[in-house]
């Protein structure tokens, strides 16, 4: 194609300017009072204003006609009871509640939102909500030299995407994600903003395809949407862990993964018959390398027909979905939303007879050209389809299947705009709408019907499903990866901010395609990428056709040993992880996390890009390019202890750090603990013993809770559960250990050994008041057995 060579910048190719008819929405006129709010007529429109708590209030705008409060799947709440005054004083009104206060500009409308003590969240200047003739609403908003911006989803580049301009479409994008790659497969119109030290957040709930530019101005930043309403919610922070409390307050948080899906995963694009199913397993458990799941790509099905298994591939799937869960293994297949067209096929009859395809507003049904060939696509946004497509699943449930991977749920098309059309309508349950404007939420809709369907055939189990495609509230179902990435090392430099960025979106549960999905990968990039794997927190190695293999074994014995050290490493901190995972159901805090959370008020936090947490206390610090041993790292407040070699590391500095292909640099805060396992081949294997480590500094403090329950029912959301708080205080010559209990589970474990690292010998540990002896171990450690 011309435009894929120079022809692109042609001088003759200039581009139609963008309708730039900008028009305000003009003077308050009239202010009355509701329940949680304000609604403020105007000249263009009305708008309301309510709060959803004293720390979250939303403003919605409709220059097109009615303005509604209804709102997209991703919202999941109507809010609390929250006492709003309204005032006016000099011209200017005045809603103010605990946490918020409001200030509305009358002449022209202008919003500004502060907290109690006048500190600025937003603020709207010589532009504030306007709109276009072309139906195209968008806000403006003050930006200050100070501000940071972080969230927006699954975005290529950098953390801070200061001076980025991001759409938000949900796109199939198999060539190469460079910086310059903006639609991706996740539309999550949110973000973070870091001023200060402070932060707070903006939730644009718009399904029509966004933008939020931070580049165009220097001054101001906006965000826009094709159609719809103005439609935003300000949460007040002021930390970065508030500000996720309060968007996923608003938009869901993750159920607590089973344990197997937290373990590592093995994939190919494809393992195309049960034999090299079969063989692959055999070689993980010979070679004694830790697996939980092999994936299934679209090879396993008949003619790519979704809910069916090819017979000469597959002749026995129950028989091997039993065999290897014997293993510890399980089997996860891949359901994408294209359906045959073929007159044969049950499921493109039921979807037929049953009215739940897509179709244009004439009635035609929309027909497009994926992996089965032409294909109908259910409509997702109709509840009666969502059902009916959940229930399909007991195909799998059946199998003894736990776990489902939904792909090309963009939805992905083989045409020029490599999506339906737009012109497609939706029934939305009665209230019909284009593609245009619901096609971000395609994906969610899915997401929806697959594991609603899957939780009610597990019957009590929790189902494991990933995604591709999604929107806001997608991590109320699905993890997420960050798709078709290739074997560079660019590749996985990126892959740490973006998962970073789904984890300040509310999306925890994310990881990247270890290795490369496309390219060749080679033995030292897989190794690599292997040892920032073991610490994401999704866990996944997957590779596509027509490249070189990458399971561990694929570059030698010597790959192949780092490799499975990483692999093993990972089991061995699945308690931390899971208590991790925990806390993120909770409070919507991520597992993998960024600096700057932690540390808000560190500057040299804010775009750090190429470190992050796990939890609050560790800090990894990869390699990320070849022949590297050397690299710096930068170290907040505190001291930080290696978690290798036990050196001590003063914190508030960057550090010239060596680390061997064997090793990847982990720190450990001191006065901090971690909680640890034993290796083993599988999740399906109990622990019999834990092992806390206290890294013991003078004069520090913390607190960790171990988390653990069954690990695969929803027995914890009745109580079953345990939650383990230890609360820590290290003297010079002395550790206080206060350890409460929380729930009614009894786990597998009867035993935790503590292990005090970098104490001295004579050192005194109280146990809830009581003295423990300790009993030296090695150089650096002292234990107990509590």
């Amino acid at each position: 194609m011309l435009e894929d060579t120079s022809f692109a910048i042609h001088p003759g190719q200039k581009k139609q300017m963008k309708d730039t008819n900008y028009k305000d929405i003009g003077n308050v006129l009239e202010v009355v009072k509701t329940d949680n709010g304000a609604s403020v007529k105007t000249e263009s429109g009305t708008l309301f204003i309510k709060f959803y708590r004293d720390d979250i209030v939303r403003f919605v705008f409709n220059p097109f006609g009615e303005t509604t409060l209804k709102s997209s799947p991703a919202l999941i709440t109507d809010g609390e009871k929250t006492e709003v005054s309204v005032s006016e004083k000099n011209g200017e009104i005045l809603l103010t509640s605990a946490k918020l206060q409001v200030y509305l500009d009358k002449s022209p409308l202008r919003i500004t939102v502060t907290d109690p003590d006048g500190r600025l969240l937003v603020k709207e200047g010589a532009k504030g909500m306007g709109y276009k003739e072309s139906k195209e609403i968008i806000c403006f908003k003050e930006m200050h030299p100070e501000d940071h911006f972080y969230g927006f989803g699954e975005k290529t580049g950098f953390l801070d995407k200061r001076g980025e301009k991001m759409t938000m479409w949900n796109s199939d994008v198999y060539a190469p994600h460079n910086p310059e790659t903006d639609s991706l497969y996740q539309s999550i119109p949110y973000f973070m903003t870091l001023r200060n030290g402070f932060a707070h957040g903006v939730f644009l709930d718009n399904t029509f395809k966004t933008t939020f530019d931070f580049r165009s101005e220097e001054a101001n930043y906006s965000f826009s949407a094709e159609g719809g309403q103005i439609n935003y919610y300000v949460m007040a922070g002021p930390t970065p862990k508030d500000v996720l409390e309060q968007y996923t307050y608003l938009t869901g948080r993750i159920p607590i993964p089973p344990k197997w899906a937290i373990g590592y995963h093995q994939s190919r694009y494809s393992y195309e018959t049960e034999q090299e199913v079969r063989e692959l397993a055999n070689n993980f458990i010979e070679k004694g390398i830790p697996l939980d799941v092999i994936y299934l790509d679209i090879h396993y099905m008949d003619g790519y027909r979704v809910f069916t298994f090819d017979k000469e591939r597959f002749p026995n799937p129950k028989q091997l979905v039993e065999d290897l869960r014997a293993q510890g293994i399980r089997i996860v297949p891949i359901v994408d939303p294209g359906v045959k067209e073929d007159p044969e096929y049950y499921i493109y009859q039921e979807g037929i007879r049953g009215d739940f395809f897509c179709k244009y507003i004439e009635g035609n049904i929309y027909f497009g050209d994926v992996w089965p060939g032409n294909s109908a696509f259910p409509d997702f946004t109709n509840s009666k389809v969502r059902r009916w497509w959940g229930e399909k699943h007991k195909f799998y449930s059946d199998l003894g299947i736990e776990g489902i991977w939904n792909d090309m749920n963009e939805p992905a098309v083989f045409n020029e705009t490599k999506s339906m059309d737009v012109k497609v309508m939706h029934d939305n349950d009665g209230d019909p709408r284009t593609h245009r404007e619901l096609h971000n939420i395609y994906g969610l809709m899915m997401g929806e019907a697959t594991y609603s369907g899957m939780k009610k055939q597990l019957r009590g189990n929790r189902p494991f499903l990933l995604t591709r495609a999604g929107y806001s509230g997608v991590q109320r179902y699905a993890a997420v990866w960050t798709g078709d990435n290739r074997s560079f090392w660019e590749h996985l430099q990126m892959s740490i901010p973006m998962i970073m960025n789904l984890g300040l979106s509310g999306i925890p549960f994310a990881g990247a395609d270890v290795g490369g999905f496309a390219h060749d990968s080679n033995g030292e990039l897989l190794a690599r990428w292997t040892q920032v794997g073991a610490f994401t927190p999704y866990f996944r190695n997957h590779s596509a056709l027509g490249f070189a293999r990458q399971e561990p074994w694929s570059f030698g014995e010597k790959y192949e040993k780092i490799i499975k050290r990483y692999i093993e490493l990972r089991y061995k901190w699945l308690p931390h992880f899971y208590s991790l995972f925990a806390e993120a159901h909770y409070t919507g805090t991520p597992v993998m996390r960024p600096l700057m959370m932690e540390y808000q008020k560190d500057e040299n936090t804010y775009n750090l890009s190429d470190q992050f947490m796990v939890g609050d206390n560790v800090i990894i610090a990869p390699i990320m390019q070849p022949a590297v041993q050397h690299r710096a790292v930068y170290l907040p407040e505190g001291n930080w202890v290696d978690y290798w070699t036990e050196e001590v590391y003063k914190g508030g500095k960057h550090h010239l750090v060596r680390a061997d292909l064997n090793t990847l640099p982990i720190f450990v805060k001191q006065g901090s603990i971690l909680a640890h396992g034993p290796v083993k081949r599988s999740t399906e294997i109990k622990n019999e013993k834990l092992t806390l480590h206290l890294y013991y500094g003078e004069y520090t403090s913390s607190s960790f809770k171990l988390y653990d329950d069954d690990g695969s029912t929803f027995e914890y959301e009745q109580g079953g559960y345990l939650i383990k708080t230890f609360d820590v205080k290290c003297e010079k010559d002395q550790i206080s250990l206060t350890i409460s209990n929380e729930g009614r589970y009894k786990p597998a474990w009867k035993e935790i050994e503590l292990v005090v690292h970098g104490a001295h010998e004579n050192i005194a540990l109280f146990i809830n008041g009581e003295e423990k002896y300790l009993q030296k171990k090695g150089d650096y450690t002292l234990k107990v057995t509590l």
